[in-house]
């Protein structure tokens, strides 16, 4: 097939101002463990989660991905993608919300300027703000149109991540006289943006999505973020980059959901519960169909991990490349992000269905919330099938095809 691992790039802490890597994966893990212990309640009653993001704007992990000199914490896409895998294990939900930060909140750096980088990314990190919305396509499509010196932003957004509470949105909009997809910074305070919770999901039920209607709200030039065309004459290869860097963090979205629900449903097991399991013979943890599930699900999630760090070292290496990276090397990049996609989402899929098969019928106790990570990891994959993710494999490697310039939900 070809598709190689692009130079990892260059990764020492010299130099860095303040914390370090695994400060923040302490971090992160703290807060995970924070989040895990009322995960299954918080989940159950599906409250806004205003106290969660205040969880995650307290360890500091909003501003993760900032530059120092911008007053962020100054981590890079392997951290960032590390910490949402981390959060996910014990949320999914809120994996999510911090994902979809993290791509949302740094955008304009794959589309537009310095000027506009540091016009957005500079009060967003000093009140350290949460940001919600999508770039995927929907139909129909939000409609920006010229008047004056700027624009206004027309139409609805159906399920959109973190919009309930998103102090920042960045959407996909079509301009009316070209039709040309475009990213667009929206304050969701002002008077003319409604936002509804109008849906009514069965698992991801706190990643705060919702709907958001536009109704002629002004935009000025500057919060034009940039071009969203999959057309190669506009887009350039660091900006295709955007694809690859979004759909990773949903592939350590369902690798988190993965390890979580194998985490939790082995220290079920060893606490003995399911010695009592009228289902499996005494000394069930020894019995060699459980034995074997257990390792048939680990050597998947395994497997599924494996590859999603080819895909991040490959990731890595192609944003340190900037302006030298080409479309072949983008289409490699992107390829293997998919082939990362295809493999978490069977795994996810897989541990989260057959985890319950380990507990048997106690897994049907709401109070245990076992089925909250197949609710989460469903109803992700719903949203992010990955059958056009294996026809990308498919088409590169039969046909040297690049793959298309899609952007996660």
């Amino acid at each position: 097939m070809g598709v190689a691992i692009a130079p990892s790039g260059p990764t020492s802490e010299s130099g860095r101002i303040g914390p370090d890597r695994a400060h923040w994966l302490r971090a992160a893990r703290e807060t995970a463990d924070d989040l895990a212990t009322d995960a299954v309640a918080r989940e159950q009653a599906g409250k806004t989660p205003f106290d969660e993001v205040s969880r995650l704007r307290e360890a500091g992990l909003l501003t993760l991905l900032v530059p120092a000199g911008a007053g962020g914490c100054g981590a890079d896409w392997t951290t960032a993608y590390a910490v949402v895998r981390e959060i996910a294990a014990a949320d999914g939900a809120i994996g999510q919300l911090l994902g979809c930060h993290y791509f949302l909140s740094w955008s304009t750096r794959f589309l537009s300027g310095p000027a506009l980088v540091d016009q957005v990314e500079r009060p967003s990190t000093a009140e350290q703000l949460a940001w919600g919305g999508g770039f995927a396509r929907q139909e129909p499509s939000l409609r920006l149109a010229r008047k004056g010196g700027g624009y206004v932003l027309d139409g609805r957004q159906s399920y959109a991540t973190g919009v309930l509470v998103a102090d920042r949105l960045a959407v996909r909009a079509e301009r009316a006289d070209t039709g040309e997809p475009f990213a667009v910074v929206v304050d969701p305070a002002h008077p003319r943006v409604r936002i509804d919770r109008d849906t009514d999901p069965f698992g991801q039920r706190l990643a705060a999505g919702g709907s958001v209607e536009f109704d002629a709200v002004p935009v000025a030039a500057d919060d034009v973020a940039g071009s969203l065309s999959a057309d190669e004459g506009v887009l350039s290869p660091p900006t295709a980059l955007t694809a690859p860097v979004g759909r990773l963090l949903s592939v350590q979205l369902l690798l988190g959901i993965a390890e979580g629900v194998l985490a939790e449903v082995r220290e079920y097991s060893r606490a003995g519960h399911s010695l009592r399991h009228p289902t499996w013979p005494a000394g069930s943890p020894q019995d060699p169909r459980m034995l074997a599930l257990y390792g048939e699900l680990t050597v998947l999630t395994r497997s599924a991990s494996a590859l999603t760090e080819q895909a991040v070292r490959a990731v890595h290496g192609s944003l340190a490349r900037g302006e030298d990276l080409t479309f072949d090397e983008y289409a490699e990049v992107s390829v293997l992000v998919a082939m990362a996609e295809a493999a978490a989402s069977r795994a996810a899929q897989e541990s989260t269905t057959r985890a319950l098969d380990i507990i048997g019928v106690r897994a049907l106790s709401s109070r245990l919330g076992f089925d909250r990570f197949w609710r989460n990891a469903r109803t992700h994959t719903l949203y992010e099938p990955v059958s056009h993710r294996l026809l990308d494999v498919g088409d590169y490697f039969l046909n040297g095809a690049h793959p298309a310039f899609v952007l996660p939900v």
